[in-house]
């Protein structure tokens, strides 16, 4: 992925969950982009709890607000050239049009980035040997 490293991304709860390795994804995004973060509308702690889980150090999520206020408030905190939200469907896409952030679909996002979605990886793990189960 290109585009400097004036930028500030950030990721839908949902789309890091796409992921297959959310915590690789977040260190090779703080190589181009200065801020990186997760925004939701779920609680705080289905966040938390999933950043902790995946070792995820972010500079900013969405608390107890909603998306758009969240993208707003960060928006005004994180004077960036470019501002950018990593989603899963048209009504991200539509959310960051109407906050004035540029919209990237998480599997644009992990192609551009090479970064393997957590369907892919599956595929990966069945080319490979079966495992025995008869052994004692």
């Amino acid at each position: 992925m290109n585009g400097g490293s004036d930028m500030t991304l950030a990721f839908e709860l949902a789309a890091l969950q796409e992921l297959a390795s959310p915590e690789a994804v977040f260190d090779d995004a703080r190589g181009w982009s200065k801020y990186v973060g997760v925004v939701s509308e779920k609680p705080t702690y289905v966040v938390t709890n999933f950043t902790r889980k995946n070792r995820i150090r972010q500079d900013f999520f969405s608390g107890p607000r909603g998306k758009a206020e969240s993208l707003e408030s960060v928006k005004e905190q994180f004077d960036t050239e470019r501002h950018v939200f990593v989603g899963v469907d048209d009504d991200d896409a539509a959310l960051a049009d109407e906050v004035d952030w540029e919209y990237l679909a998480v599997e644009d996002a992990a192609e551009a980035a090479e970064w393997t979605l957590a369907g892919d990886d599956e595929s990966e793990e069945s080319d490979a040997e079966p495992v025995r189960d008869d052994w004692p």
